[in-house]
C-alpha cells in the first residue's frame, strides 16, 4: 500500500484543536479554587453550548432534533461532558496538569479497540506496533512524576485513576458518535443539544456534591473559562468530532499523543516541571511512535464486511 498525502479536511482540523486542547490543561488548573469544579464545568458547558448553538445557526443548520436524537444526544453528553470532564478536573486536584494530559494520550487504545469492535476498524500491524512504542514514552514520563515525588504517590495514582475514568468517557463517547445509527442526525444539533443536556447534568452534580453555586470574581477565572467553553468545546469538538467520522476514532486520538508534549511546554513554563534524560526520552518516543503509527496512508483498517 503506497502512503498518501493527508487531506486538508483531516490536517487542519488535526493541528488547531490538538493545539487547542494542549493548552487548555494548565487553564483547567488555574479554574481549581474558589468554584467548585463541579460548578465550573456546568458554567463552561452552559456557556458552550450557547457558542455551539450560534455556529450552528451561522452554519445555516438546524437546531432542531428528533426525540431519538435527544436520547443520542444525552447519551453523548453524559459520556463527553459529565463522565469525562468531572473525571478530569477532579484529577487535576491531586496531579498536575501535564500528568493528566499525558495519561490521557492513552485514549488511543481504547478508541482503537472500541473502533475494532464497533465500528470494524481493525488496527494494523503497524498501528499497533507505534502504538506501543508511543504508550512506552508516556509510561517514561509517568515514571518520571512518580520518581520525582514519591512522598506523593497516593495522590498521584488517586489522580492516574480519575484520569482514566475520564478517558473511558471520551473513549466510549468518540465510538458512540462515529456509529451508523448517530451518524444520521446532523452533528453541529446533536453536538448543541449533548453540551446543553451535558451542562444540565453537571449542574444537579454540582448541587448535590457541593452545593448552590459560587460565583468566582476574578477575571481571570472568567477569561479562562470563555476559552475553554468557546475554543476548547465549541470549536474544538465542531472540529475533531468531523475528523474521527473521517478517519476512525483511532487514528483520530493521536492528537492525544501530541496534547501532553505541548501540555507539558506550559507546565514547565508555569507548574515548573523539571525535564530530564528520562521525560524527554519519553515525549521522543511518543512523537516517533505517532509518526510510525500514521506514516501510512490507513493505520486503521477496516474489516472486511460479514456480508
Amino acid at each position: 500500500m503506497n502512503p498518501r498525502p493527508a487531506e486538508p479536511s483531516v490536517v487542519i482540523p488535526f493541528i488547531v484543536f490538538t493545539v487547542i486542547w494542549g493548552s487548555t490543561w494548565i487553564i483547567i488548573r488555574d479554574q481549581l479554587g474558589t468554584v467548585p469544579a463541579q460548578w465550573s464545568i456546568a458554567y463552561r458547558f452552559v456557556i458552550a453550548a450557547a457558542a455551539m448553538a450560534a455556529l450552528t445557526r451561522f452554519k445555516g443548520e438546524t437546531l432542531r432534533l428528533s426525540p431519538a436524537g435527544l436520547g443520542v444526544a444525552t447519551i453523548l453528553g453524559f459520556l463527553q461532558f459529565v463522565i469525562n470532564f468531572n473525571a478530569v478536573y477532579l484529577a487535576e486536584h491531586h496531579v498536575t496538569s501535564g500528568l493528566v494530559a499525558t495519561v490521557f494520550a492513552l485514549l488511543l487504545i481504547p478508541n482503537s479497540l472500541l473502533a475494532w469492535a464497533f465500528l470494524k476498524q481493525k488496527p494494523s500491524g503497524r498501528f499497533a506496533i507505534g502504538s506501543l512504542i508511543a504508550v512506552t514514552g508516556i509510561a517514561l514520563l509517568f515514571a518520571h512524576e512518580l520518581s520525582e515525588h514519591p512522598a506523593r504517590s497516593e495522590a498521584i495514582l488517586l489522580g492516574i485513576g480519575l484520569t482514566l475514568i475520564g478517558l473511558l468517557g471520551a473513549s466510549a463517547a468518540n465510538v458512540f458518535q462515529a456509529l451508523e445509527r448517530v451518524k444520521r442526525f446532523p452533528l453541529f444539533a446533536l453536538l448543541t443539544w449533548a453540551m446543553l443536556l451535558g451542562a444540565v447534568m453537571d449542574g444537579a452534580i454540582a448541587l448535590l456534591f457541593a452545593g448552590p453555586p459560587v460565583i468566582e470574581t476574578r477575571p481571570g477565572y472568567w477569561l479562562g473559562l470563555v476559552y475553554l467553553a468557546v475554543f476548547a468545546s465549541a470549536l474544538a469538538f465542531s472540529l475533531y468530532l468531523p475528523v474521527v467520522r473521517q478517519i476512525g476514532p483511532g487514528k483520530a486520538a493521536y492528537s492525544s499523543v501530541l496534547v501532553p508534549i505541548i501540555a507539558m511546554g506550559f507546565s514547565t513554563w508555569i507548574e515548573d516541571y523539571r525535564w530530564t534524560a528520562t521525560n524527554a526520552g519519553g515525549a521522543a518516543l511518543a512523537l516517533g511512535g505517532m509518526v510510525i503509527a500514521l506514516s501510512r496512508s490507513r493505520s486503521i483498517v477496516p474489516a472486511p464486511d460479514a456480508a
